[in-house]
């Protein structure tokens, strides 16, 4: 049976092609002529999808990837070189404000990157929620090599997610580095061919769209919660979420627990918006 792909209005977008794939939404960054870099169009774009996104209650996963040699190569200098410091600034801005929107949706999000993710386009990856990364892709901060820094909260995400002295090898030296040595940091989660990228981040997505949907959700919410407040505050707010998917007769918990006791799949109610608030 052939999965069912819908091209979501082709016209409305110019940086990216988006298509929903049954549970899934491929978003593939699309101008290779500049190897997919970031501009204003982008930011634009995404933030229209974020939008439409939000009334999808069949949605389950969230994978953005880009066409050609690059998922993303950095953001558009073209369009930066003449910008002045209020206009750098609140370029910087959009940009933050545009990826955590894209940190903090409901539904995980996987950055399947298939060659060159640089400068803003590691930034896009590192605002998913994980990576999985061709062989061949190539990471780096190369601003300094431009006079600049990161400006898409590069210099914050970055040693988050692989500790202060890799972050700042990386940012300090601009240079790249190679799928493997990102793999042992932490940076992604794991390396196939290229030949294998997609398929096997289709894998990952069908696997996480086959678990309790408001249960991905929940633990999406507090683990990316709780890794921003104080441990005793954190597992309060685990405490909570963790009861209320039990909830009643029926309920998404229950359910999950009643088919494990009985030996059968659960049957989610995929099309209720059950979210537990954490």
């Amino acid at each position: 049976m052939k999965k069912l792909i819908i091209m979501l209005k082709p016209m409305a977008y110019t940086t990216f092609k988006p298509e929903r794939q049954g549970s899934f939404c491929l978003v593939t960054l699309d101008r290779q002529q500049s190897l997919n870099a970031l501009n204003s169009a982008f930011f634009q774009d995404m933030n229209i999808l974020l939008d439409e996104i939000a009334s999808w209650t069949d949605l389950r996963v969230l994978i953005i990837t880009g066409a050609g040699k690059a998922f993303a190569a950095g953001a558009d200098i073209a369009e930066m070189v003449n910008k002045d410091k209020d206009a750098a600034i609140s370029f910087s801005q959009l940009g933050q404000k545009v990826f955590r929107r894209l940190e903090l949706l409901d539904h995980p999000v996987i950055a399947s990157v298939n060659g060159f993710a640089l400068g803003g386009g590691l930034e896009l990856a590192m605002a998913c929620d994980f990576r999985i990364a061709s062989s061949l892709a190539k990471f780096g901060h190369p601003e300094v090599n431009l006079g600049l820094i990161p400006g898409y909260a590069g210099t914050q995400r970055l040693p988050r997610l692989v500790g202060l002295a890799n972050a700042l090898y990386i940012l300090t030296t601009g240079e790249m580095i190679t799928a493997g040595e990102a793999l042992n940091m932490g940076l992604v989660q794991k390396v196939v061919e290229p030949e294998n990228l997609m398929a096997e981040t289709l894998r990952i997505a069908g696997v996480i769209a086959s678990k309790g949907p408001q249960a991905v959700k929940a633990v999406k919410a507090v683990t990316r919660k709780g890794f921003e407040e104080a441990f005793e505050k954190a597992c309060s707010m685990e405490s909570q979420v963790f009861g209320s998917l039990f909830g009643d007769e029926g309920s998404e918990g229950r359910e999950g627990m009643h088919a494990f006791l009985e030996k059968r799949k659960p049957v989610w109610n995929a099309g209720i918006d059950q979210n537990p608030s954490a």
